[in-house]
């Protein structure tokens, strides 16, 4: 329940603090006072959309909180601990602003939270009913939603059940029908794609083989050069035959040790020196065997390797060419396309088990939509008598309610049934869907005395009602009240109304009162007791706080109310 609900800059409300507590509130005021704006500040906390429109002019931002007393666990407390909110001793604050540029930020326990998680505290701690709601029961989806609400926990299990089987086959059904009719696209698809990959297992290319071939290919294609170059340096370092007394590296690193040597025992600084002279030849030894080593290595047939290297080549740049990229693409194709295949390959198997899934799927969909029929027919009976009673109190004595179940074309997210609520509102009338047979006052009070029968088993925290009056009055706005005080022995209830009838059987009288500026203020939204409570009562009843027939008239209507609620 709802505790306390502060409102800042907020239409025409500059500052506002409304104590609500549990039992009746009846939230009054005059056209234009902001009273309207209570229900606007807590469809903001509970997530409705926001309006840049509805911040006060000359404000920055619109700012609205609540305090709502919930318990420690259960659905609330969890989500609201996902959030990373607290609870402190019972006390759950929600809270949101609305700035003049259209920005929203929602508060859930002391933490930021994204607007929608408001929206999920919402549905487990309020009803909200306003006038756009009473049209809403024309729709056969709210008068679907209204049965099932009333049909209780034992039908919302088997929906569980039901739309999990129906998500299931209408997947698998999807799958199966995409299937069949991409069938041939999928054979010609699979023929190609088993043709090239076909072509590059015969080609079997290598990781990095691309850069192996560009190597060997610029090596081959340089061979002469190559091998004059490391002929003439394997001479200049070690040469067979000296060719015009020209000593090669070799000879002459080892005259150079050999003079160091003959007087090195003269100065011990030239014998490290000698050493690297020594280590000096030993290198250049090394060099002119591995040169050696290279000139017997190299290919006697040169333009022969160098034609095989080149087709190969052709080879790999025809399968980058048709596969683009680079040959990591086509290695990457190889990979990847083995397994498509596998996929487009399957097709038959799939489809077959596809279609023993559906069929299965199918079964069990018909027969949890027979249980949710069943379910729904036995709880239409009992709701259409149990409204009907509840229209007989609301000053419609003739009225009769009939809920009506027929079979859908096809099966839904909700069962195969089509739920209409008809009203017949005197003897020899002929039932009518609500939709077309209820004036606005009907309709007001058939939403009421749905909303009284099923709070008895699906009750619900909170009710708000936005003008649930509209269009009754005398002896039916009183059977209003009552009804109202009958759903607030149960759940909260706050009422935003203009019918004194209606306010009389509060518990708790709040008045909205519009400031000579034209702006509301702390002090104008004032909790009523007494003479003053009789005051706004009898403005109600004549539009004179001060009038003595609508004084005399508000304390008999309070003396009523208090009788009726005993």
């Amino acid at each position: 329940m709802i505790e306390e609900l502060g409102i800042r800059d907020l239409g025409v409300i500059a500052e506002a603090t409304l104590p609500l507590g549990a039992g009746f509130t009846a939230v009054t005021g005059e056209t234009g006072a902001g009273k309207t704006m209570v229900v606007t500040a807590l469809g903001l906390l509970l997530g409705s959309r926001s309006d840049a429109g509805a911040v006060r002019a000359g404000a920055k931002q619109a700012w609205v909180e609540g305090r709502w007393l919930v318990p420690d666990d259960g659905t609330v407390a969890e989500r609201v601990a996902e959030t990373g909110g607290e609870i402190e001793a019972g006390e759950l604050l929600l809270g949101r602003s609305v700035s003049a540029e259209g920005r929203s930020r929602a508060v859930v326990g002391g933490r930021s939270a994204p607007v929608g998680v408001l929206a999920e505290l919402g549905d487990e701690l309020v009803v909200v009913h306003g006038q756009a709601d009473q049209q809403r029961l024309r729709s056969a989806v709210a008068q679907r939603e209204a049965l099932d609400r009333f049909a209780g926990s034992k039908l919302q299990a088997v929906l569980d059940e039901y739309r999990v089987a129906f998500n299931a086959w209408r997947t698998d059904a999807a799958e199966l029908e995409r299937l069949r009719a991409d069938h041939e696209s999928r054979v010609r698809e699979a023929e190609e794609l088993r043709a090239a990959l076909d072509e590059v297992e015969a080609a079997d290319p290598q990781p990095g083989e691309d850069l192996e071939l560009q190597e060997r290919a610029d090596r081959l294609s340089n061979l002469e050069e190559l091998r004059l170059a490391a002929a003439q340096a394997r001479a200049l370092i070690s040469a067979e035959d000296v060719v015009d007394d020209v000593p090669d590296a070799v000879a002459l690193v080892d005259g150079a040790r050999r003079q160091l040597e003959r007087v090195a025992e003269h100065d011990a600084a030239l014998q490290p020196i000698g050493e690297m002279l020594t280590n000096a030849g030993f290198l250049l030894a090394d060099a002119a065997a591995e040169l050696s080593g290279y000139l017997a290595g190299l290919d006697a047939d040169g333009a022969r390797e160098l034609e095989i290297v080149q087709e190969r080549r052709a080879v790999l740049g025809g399968l980058v060419r048709r596969h683009g990229g680079g040959l990591e693409e086509v290695l990457e194709f190889r990979r990847n396309g083995g397994l498509r295949l596998v996929e487009l390959d399957s097709d038959d198997e799939r489809i077959e088990g596809l279609e023993a899934s559906v069929a299965s799927l199918e079964a069990e969909v018909d027969r949890l939509a027979g249980s949710l029929t069943e379910l729904r027919t036995d709880a239409a009976g009992r709701l259409a008598t149990a409204v009907t009673t509840e229209l007989a109190a609301l000053a419609m004595p003739d009225a009769q309610l009939a809920v009506v179940i027929e079979p859908t074309a096809e099966a839904t997210s909700h069962g195969s049934d089509a739920v209409s609520i008809l009203l017949r509102p005197h003897p020899g009338a002929e039932p009518r869907p609500v939709s077309r047979g209820a004036s606005g006052g009907e309709l007001s009070r058939v939403m009421l005395a749905i909303e009284v029968v099923i709070a008895g088993s699906d009750p619900v925290p909170t009710f708000v009602f936005d003008e649930v009056d509209a269009g009754v009055g005398g002896a039916a706005a009183i059977e209003i009240g009552r009804r109202l005080a009958r759903l607030a022995e149960r759940s909260q209830v706050i009422v935003v109304t203009h019918l004194a009838q209606v306010a009389a059987f509060a518990t708790n009288h709040l008045s909205v009162v519009k400031g000579t500026d034209g702006q509301v203020t702390s002090s104008s939204v004032r909790q009523l007791a007494g003479a003053e409570r009789e005051a706004e009562m009898a403005r109600l009843l004549s539009g004179l706080a001060d009038s003595q027939s609508g004084l005399a008239h508000a304390r008999e209507l309070l003396e009523i109310a208090a009788d009726r609620a005993a």
